[in-house]
């Protein structure tokens, strides 16, 4: 006997539908899997045969074979249990489910209880794509609803084989209300508490406007990481199409709250400088995600940044150029987004206080240089605006009156994001930071003041061609901020100042 369920596996951030074929024949009893089924999607079989049995359902004495097609597709993941369960239950009952409408994506107990799985958010999204159903756990169900896909929820196998024989009725599972999904979670941190600061906040708010990685460097505690912080406060709301891909990139990793299981808001990711370039690119034997991805769409912060190791550092090149990481294994090859505003912080020096009015630095000047060079050039060359933040007099600390708020900053990045969309309508981008050398030549265009400050700046400072786009980059966000439609040459001389950071010994 022959039956054929439909269930899915990941590839990135991407569901791929898959079909379990179960063929029963006569032969010397036995049970195979076959289908590059790799880890726990392998292990199916094993959790699906006791979970029958304690079902009170019995093989029968036959060769039986499973197969997930497409064959040449590696699976993975322990969603498989459910649909391969359903095909052994069709074969041993010979009772022929009505299951083509469905997907089904659930783990197993061996006492047949369902089990919540990671990833079902991008499978719902391809069960809604397909205009098919999809069957998960009860521990799922609010996950899968999101994606607006028609799910049924169950506790027990017992319950999935009587809604499919049409003994039991059960409505689909329903979407909370709006309110409850839309619900703002963080909006304890503000700008009006940096004391100070005024420069660092202007360069922090052109770098949110215009999506320009950025690199803050001063001594201890004048508020590098409490400003990296507060960065996502001034962020604009995320779009349907960010919520969406965000979230499923969550759920693959089996981070989302599963009593609020949606990325409403933009991701902050603080690794410790001692992570591998496996934890921060992604890796692992099935290639999941990394850090870089998980701030997809939001902002990965590097304190410490000297402190990482160099090849966790360089492997931060394709990102930051491409906004994507191509992670290589040998169970997989897999592109995940990685389109994230590179917030990192660093000290001038090992002690911290290589140029500081307050401590005396007791570092040697080979030491100095040996902290600096673990940043390389090519590094350094790829982030838009690096700043030097000074110490903060007591005067500053305890003035009581704000100068910029979040609130205040968040609009105005708000309408600076608004006219970069406007103006990449047709371009297939949506930052300042994305433009190409063709996007340069339309929209930043010089007069021969500009031009004369820009070339001088280049053959003073030895810019490379990157810092010269760079340069422009900035001054267009600027120019932005400022609504003016010409690139002008104070917008210049303010870019220039983003990227002469005082590095030199």
């Amino acid at each position: 006997m022959f039956k054929r369920i439909k269930g899915a596996t990941l590839k990135g951030i991407e569901a791929i539908p898959i079909d379990i074929e179960v063929d029963a024949t006569r032969g010397i009893p036995s049970l195979n899997i076959i289908g590059l089924a790799q880890g726990a999607a392998k292990e199916s079989k094993d959790r699906a045969i006791h979970c029958l049995a304690n079902s009170g359902i019995k093989l029968p004495p036959k060769k039986i074979t499973i197969s997930l097609a497409p064959a040449d597709i590696k699976k993975s993941g322990s969603g498989f249990d459910l649909p391969i369960a359903i095909g052994l239950a069709n074969v041993s009952l010979n009772v022929d489910f009505d299951t083509d409408q469905f997907i089904f994506a659930a783990e197993l107990s061996l006492d047949g209880k369902l089990k919540p799985i990671n990833g079902v958010f991008p499978i719902g999204v391809l069960a809604k794509s397909k205009g098919m159903k999809l069957v998960v756990s009860k521990g799922n169900a609010k996950e899968a609803v999101l994606s607006k896909a028609t799910v049924f929820a169950f506790d027990h196998f017992l319950e999935v084989l009587s809604f499919l024989k049409g003994e039991r009725k059960e409505d689909p599972e329903e979407l909370l209300d709006d309110t409850f999904y839309k619900e703002k979670t963080n909006g304890k941190l503000d700008f009006a508490d940096v004391k100070g600061q005024c420069k660092v906040k202007r360069a922090v708010m052109i770098a949110a406007a215009g999506f320009h990685n950025l690199l803050m460097v001063g001594p201890p505690g004048v508020g590098k990481s409490m400003i990296a912080k507060r960065i996502p406060t001034i962020l604009p709301d995320m779009t349907d199409e960010e919520i969406l891909e965000t979230t499923k990139i969550y759920s693959i990793c089996g981070l989302l709250n599963q009593d609020r299981p949606i990325i409403l808001e933009r991701p902050f990711r603080a690794p410790h400088s001692g992570s591998s370039d496996a934890s921060l690119i992604g890796g692992g034997v099935n290639a999941m995600p990394g850090e870089i991805t998980l701030a997809h769409n939001g902002v990965l912060f590097l304190d410490e940044f000297p402190e990482f190791k160099r090849n966790v550092i360089e492997s931060l090149r394709q990102p930051l150029e491409d906004g994507v990481i191509t992670v290589s294994r040998a169970s997989a090859k897999v592109t995940y987004p990685a389109r994230f505003l590179l917030v990192a912080a660093a000290n001038p020096c090992p002690c911290g206080y290589y140029g500081s009015k307050k401590r005396e630095c007791t570092c040697t000047v080979a030491q100095i240089k040996k902290y600096r060079s673990k940043i390389s050039g090519p590094i350094l060359d790829r982030i838009d605006i690096q700043v030097n933040i000074p110490e903060v007099d007591y005067d500053k600390l305890s003035d009581d009156r704000v100068d910029l708020d979040s609130k205040t900053m968040k609009e105005i990045v708000q309408r600076t994001m608004d006219i970069q969309r406007l103006r990449f309508k047709d371009d297939g981008i949506s930052y300042n930071s994305q433009m190409n050398e063709q996007h340069l030549k339309k929209y930043c265009r010089l007069d021969d003041e500009a031009h004369a400050v820009l070339k001088l700046t280049v053959d003073r400072f030895g810019f490379s061609a990157r810092s010269y786009s760079k340069v422009l980059k900035i001054a267009r966000t600027i120019a932005d901020i400022d609504e003016s439609d010409n690139v002008l040459p104070k917008h210049i001389k303010e870019a220039i100042s983003y990227r002469a950071l005082d590095w030199d010994v």
